[in-house]
């Protein structure tokens, strides 16, 4: 019974079989068949015809040059006796010698046409078929006129039998059709019905509903597969939105609790405080805003509203605008950077948001590595790395980082908004290049490909 339950909510919501795509489909199909059936048929059907009209034509002209030639050999006695003495099976002779009539007929139809024309006239016998249908012609001889028939009806019913079994065939052929058919179509649509149950729940928000995918690997699996997929990207952006949601409540509690508490105190403090605290309160406030105008650049150039300021940019001339930047930085953590460049590229990009998504990487190499590490700049063709030394990336968190606000668990005492890596790839998406992190053991490679 449950194997129909989901059948039975289709007939219930109007959906039927025969109104499906593939009982469309069944019937052109049918069509099809009983046309093809039909034009052989038909082609049979003449051929048997015509060969039925030139055997009795060849049989009849050898009967009347048989009894031409008898007529001038014999007399007309002797000819006769051959008359008599001929087989009905054979053919069916009619000739009037000066008394009666000679042969096993015992008349001459009227209008009779001269071989090799023939017409087809009935006779009666007195056997059990009393009505024949004799198909003729009259044969000029050297005796007189004569009538030459033979018997056709026996041919007659056999095409009407081929014409009976045929027609049988082919209602057979089409009924046989529409059956396989109708069961085809109310297989498909109880797959169909069962994607629309299971679609139902995903909208009542069963995120992790997956459509069943069968070993045949047909279309429907195929389609299966991909809408399994799509709900694999939702589910993730879904799980996204809510970490992000997570991030953002972590994030700017505190800069948030410190304004409120700050707020609280001013009209307490002396007033040669009220300069500082404001001056600390502005500094959380401006976090907050940085953040969330971060998540708006990111989601300008994510969705390609922030128009690229595309021109020709040479990958060696920015690493070393970058290595001039980033230097002081690093001295002033007492690391060593150092640029490497080799085969210099030309690239078409925005240089000021390449510029950006580099830095940000070289940046995040110095903020996490120690004192004296080793950090370096290298490029080579279409290739940019940013190699350090420092603690490096777990295998686990290499792909999450680059999500909204996610920031690993030991950088949460590093100011930030957690949102630069996230806008890295989406710059260098936005210039169809790929990033790619690496273990250095111990460290970290950034591996860029233009």
């Amino acid at each position: 019974m449950k194997r129909f339950e989901g059948l039975d909510i289709a007939f219930a919501k109007g959906i039927k079989p025969y109104q499906s795509s593939a009982w469309r489909i069944t019937l052109i199909f049918s069509t099809l068949v009983t046309l093809l059936i039909v034009l052989l048929v038909f082609g049979l059907y003449r051929q048997l015809v015509i060969e039925q009209e030139n055997q009795v034509e060849q049989h009849l002209a050898t009967e009347m040059q048989r009894y031409q030639q008898l007529a001038l050999t014999v007399d007309r006695r002797s000819f006769a006796a051959q008359i008599r003495a001929a087989d009905p099976k054979t053919a069916l002779i009619a000739w009037r010698n000066s008394v009666d009539m000679v042969g096993a007929l015992s008349f001459v139809p009227d209008n009779m046409p001269l071989l090799p024309k023939t017409r087809d006239f009935p006779i009666l016998t007195g056997g059990p078929d009393k009505l024949h249908i004799l198909t003729g012609g009259i044969v000029m001889t050297h005796y007189g006129p004569m009538l030459i028939a033979t018997r056709t009806d026996n041919l007659s019913a056999l095409i009407e039998k081929f014409i009976n079994a045929a027609f049988w065939a082919v209602a057979f052929t089409l009924g046989i059709t529409l059956a396989v058919g109708f069961v085809f179509s109310k297989a498909i649509l109880r797959r169909l019905v069962q994607y629309n149950l299971l679609s139902e729940k995903i909208e009542q928000g069963e995120y992790d509903t997956r459509l069943p995918v069968s070993h045949n690997q047909d279309e429907f699996d195929m389609l299966a597969g991909q809408f399994n997929r799509v709900l694999d990207t939702l589910e993730h952006n879904l799980m996204s939105v809510r970490g992000v949601t997570d991030n953002i409540a972590h994030d700017l509690r505190t800069p948030l609790s410190h304004l409120r508490i700050g707020i609280e105190q001013l009209p307490s403090k002396p007033a040669e405080q009220v300069p500082e605290l404001t001056a600390m309160l502005l500094e959380e406030l401006d976090h907050c805003l940085a953040t969330f105008d971060a998540m708006l650049s990111l989601t300008r150039i994510e969705e390609g509203q922030q128009t690229l300021d595309k021109q020709p940019v040479s990958l060696q001339l920015l690493c070393e605008d970058l290595f001039e930047m980033a230097e002081v930085v690093a001295e002033s953590k007492q690391q060593t950077l150092s640029l490497s460049v080799a085969n210099d590229v030309t690239i078409s990009g925005d240089k000021y948001l390449l510029f950006q998504a580099l830095f940000n990487l070289v940046d995040n190499a110095i903020k996490y590595a120690p004192e004296d590490a080793e950090i370096k700049i290298v490029q080579t063709g279409r290739t940019v790395q940013i190699i350090d030394n420092g603690p490096g990336i777990s295998d686990e968190d290499k792909e999450r980082v680059f999500e909204r606000l996610v920031r690993l668990d030991p950088s949460r005492h590093h100011k930030g908004t957690g949102l630069g890596l996230s806008m890295v790839k989406a710059i260098l998406s936005r210039h169809h290049a790929t990033i790619e992190l690496k273990d250095n053991h111990p460290g970290l490679i950034v591996d860029i490909q233009f």
